[in-house]
């Protein structure tokens, strides 16, 4: 079985594992603003955006500087001991590096173009690697001064899902002992704007599975998480993996490639919908999105299980949102907080959508299992499975 030894994270919520998990019962978090400059028309958008000073990247690397990058230390810096202590242990060709990421540093490379437009040549600290996908797993293994395997997956908002999953493998196989597993994902104005090309962004703060909703927030952050075979108090009990291969950006009518995700991270865990606790919903705040995965959650789980999406509170952080989630289930499974709820405190939930367990009122983990859900453009779906032991 392979465990999570030590996670990190920032995001809206926070800057470090005690204020995510301090803000987490919070109706909206610190981090989530009304900005302008992000998009093209300078209307203000709400963005959930990462508040604290960002460690810089050293020196000798300038061709991995990035915010990025810089999302990626803030998280290594919470659980860098326990990742040096795995890299003695095992020595630095048998652990991993596998990241997820959307964006990488695209916003330097904006920030480039816009030099560029001015001056009429690229700034001087520009580097193309900077906005390479690839980036944030080479940064951390030159960083870490590792030589195993270090790759980054970008699938959109499956991306670092897929990454603890392919880290899990990784493990599994035998190829390493440990694997350094999460992804990041920072602002950009490609990002921003691209959504808002599609009428996808909220005019308010998002709404998820609210009769109201029109859209997501985009968020930034990173997580990062120590995956190992020693025992700790969190396992990865087991995931799931589909493509729907229907649609570039809307999810099948049906949501069969997100159930078939689900019921494969149940079978390979041997467990049963009455076994999980708590579902972390992908809920994008999106009409067709949350239509689709309440009608798959009704018939697997009916209304039997709580479950909530916790866009809201984080935005949609895009690549680094399934480990972003991921580390939020581990919050809640380590120090026993409530269930975060869905907040309809502005507005009404959607009597039109299946009827599932939506979580309105405080309560706790019943059942030490918690399956978090990350689906993506292309129909790209990844479900993990995350439970307590004792």
């Amino acid at each position: 079985m392979i465990f999570l030894s030590a996670v990190g994270m920032v995001n809206a919520l926070g800057n470090n594992p005690d204020d995510v998990a301090a803000n987490l019962a919070l109706a909206h978090a610190p981090g989530l603003q009304h900005q302008s400059g992000w998009l093209t028309s300078q209307a203000p958008v709400w963005v959930g955006q990462v508040t604290g000073v960002l460690p810089a990247v050293p020196a000798h690397l300038p061709e991995h500087d990035s915010r990025n990058n810089q999302l990626l230390l803030a998280a290594l810096a919470q659980i860098e001991p326990q990742v040096s202590a795995a890299i003695a242990r095992y020595g630095s060709q048998r652990v991993a590096v596998v990241m997820g990421t959307s964006t990488s540093g695209i916003s330097e490379g904006e920030a480039a173009i816009r030099y560029y437009q001015t001056h009429g040549e690229m700034p001087d600290r520009y580097y193309y690697q900077q906005q390479e996908l690839g980036d944030p797993a080479q940064f951390l293994q030159r960083f870490l001064g590792l030589n195993g395997p270090a790759y980054t997956l970008s699938t959109a908002c499956s991306s670092s899902a897929r990454a603890m999953i392919s880290g899990q493998r990784l493990i599994a196989s035998g190829l390493v002992d440990a694997a350094l597993v999460g992804g990041a994902d920072s602002l950009c104005r490609m990002a921003i704007n691209g959504f808002h090309s599609l009428d996808s962004l909220s005019a308010g703060r998002c709404t998820p599975f609210a009769k109201d909703r029109d859209g997501i927030n985009i968020g930034e952050a990173s997580a990062l998480l120590l995956l190992t075979r020693e025992p700790a108090d969190v396992a990865l009990l087991g995931f799931g993996e589909s493509s729907d291969a229907w649609h570039m950006s809307a999810p099948h009518p049906q949501g069969d490639g997100a159930e078939r995700a689900m019921r494969m991270a149940l079978q390979q865990a041997n467990l049963a919908p009455s076994d999980v606790g708590y579902i972390n919903l992908h809920g994008t705040a999106t009409p067709l999105n949350d239509s689709v995965e309440a009608g798959v959650i009704e018939r697997i789980f009916a209304d039997t299980v709580p479950c909530s999406s916790t866009k809201h509170l984080t935005g949609h952080t895009l690549g680094a949102a399934g480990a972003t989630e991921a580390a939020l289930s581990w919050l809640i499974l380590t120090r026993n907080l409530n269930i975060p709820q869905q907040d309809f405190s502005q507005t009404e939930r959607d009597d039109n959508l299946p009827d599932i367990g939506l979580a309105q009122t405080p309560q706790m983990l019943r059942k030490p299992v918690i399956l978090s859900n990350s689906f993506a453009f292309g129909g790209n779906n990844a479900c993990i499975l995350l439970g307590r032991l004792s």
